[in-house]
Parts: structure tokens; sequence; C-alpha cells
């Protein structure tokens, strides 16, 4: 079932299209969340949430527009309220001794050989750590350009904020991350 045949059953009322969407969306849902709350439990109850939300919502769905995009501005939005619920901005010392070991295998896609990997790990554990140094609402402006390659309006959208307040956080995360990254790039 494809996920215009999915929307379908689920705004008649039938719940087998819900499945069909979990298979297309969870992994990049679970992977949006996980990148903004740094936390792998609390990003898998927020997709849930929002699998179930998007379920009741189905007729909100504009019918020409795709899922995707509709679904994961929730995710996105839910992951940044919990985040800041939660405090998030760490520490580069707690994220070293938390879960920075669980970034990689989240964020990389691929088989590369042995060498690209190690290189490949340390520079996303470097990543990894920096973006634990930002905001959450500017993790999840990263998140929402670089990782969801959403344009400047439909962050607007999915941030709930002005384009120059997505401007700033992007700006803002951008100079933070230059100054976290640059050892990293100078040393080789």
């Amino acid at each position: 079932m494809d996920e215009r045949q999915a929307i379908e059953h689920l705004q008649r009322g039938d719940i087998r299209g819900l499945e069909a969407l979990v298979r297309l969306h969870q992994v990049r849902a679970i992977r949006t969340a996980y990148l903004v709350t740094r936390e792998l439990p609390l990003a898998q109850d927020i997709v849930q949430a929002a699998f179930l939300r998007a379920c009741e919502r189905i007729g909100q769905l504009d019918p020409h527009r795709p899922f995707g995009p509709w679904f994961l501005t929730s995710v996105l939005h839910d992951a940044i309220k919990a985040a800041a619920r939660r405090g998030r901005f760490e520490s580069l010392e707690r994220v070293l001794e938390g879960q920075a070991s669980l970034a990689p295998a989240l964020v990389v896609d691929g088989q590369p050989g042995p060498e690209a990997v190690w290189e490949h790990a340390e520079t996303a554990d470097e990543v990894w750590a920096a973006l634990a140094r930002l905001t959450p609402e500017q993790r999840a402006a990263v998140v929402a350009r670089y990782f969801l390659g959403l344009s400047e309006a439909e962050m607007t959208t999915a941030l709930a904020c002005p384009s120059s307040t997505v401007k700033r956080r992007l700006h803002a995360a951008r100079q933070r991350l230059r100054l976290l990254l640059t050892p990293l790039f100078t040393n080789e």
C-alpha cells in the first residue's frame, strides 16, 4: 500500500492505513526526534504519539500535499517542546559520558569501507557533541534545514515562528557549530 492509499484508508476509518504510514516514515521520524531530544526512548514516545495524533487528525491533511512533511513538522515541534522541558542544553562533558555513542548509528546510513567508517565515526562524534551544546531551538533549526531538507518557508511552519526567528536561530547555530568544530578541521 502506498502513502496515498494509506491516507485514504485512514480517512475512511480503516486503521490498516496507519501501518503503512508507520513503515514509510517511522525511521526518519525517530531520527528527527532523536537529533533534537538526544534521548532515544523519548524520541520513540514522541513519534508514537505523533502517529496517533496524525491518525486522529488525518482529515486536516491537504489531499494534494504529501504526508511526510506534514507529519515530520509535528514530530519536530513535539521534539522541541520535549527537549526544552527536559533542559537538554548539555555540557560537552555530559554528552561524552552519556549517549554520544548512539549518535553515529542513528545518523549514519550506507555501507562505506572500514577506513571511511572510522573517519566518519570520529567526525560524527564531534558533530554530535557540538550539536549537544546548542539550545533545543537551534538544534531543531539545524535538523529541519540539514536533516529534513526543509526550505526557509517550510521551517517557519514547522518551527511555528517567523522567518526572522528561523534565520536568527539557524545563523546562531551555524556560528556556534563553526566555533565548536573548527578544531576538528584545523588539526588535519
